[in-house]
């Protein structure tokens, strides 16, 4: 029995214990990439591509607000014509 009361320790094998560290980092998205590639070296990583990309979604939804929302006049047939004699 141990004199200090202390439990005793395990010990494994240090290979056999170690596992291999898995990379979970997600591929990047085809749209991101796109957008870096035709961007003429404006963009040069993903952040600013998913900001440029963010940018033009708050852009679209502004101009379909736009559209939606025009307070437009609508147009109106015009008015008819006198019926004249001579068109029978």
């Amino acid at each position: 029995m141990d004199q200090n009361n202390e439990p005793p320790k395990v010990v494994f094998g240090g290979d056999e214990s170690q596992r291999t560290r898995q990379s979970f980092q997600t591929p990047t998205p085809k749209i991101v990439e796109w957008v870096i590639k035709y961007s003429g070296g404006l963009v040069k990583n993903e952040k600013q591509a998913n900001y440029v990309l963010l940018g033009f979604v708050v852009v679209a939804i502004i101009v379909f607000l736009m559209v939606v929302f025009s307070g437009g006049s609508e147009i109106q047939p015009p008015p008819p014509t006198p019926f004249q004699e001579g068109n029978l």
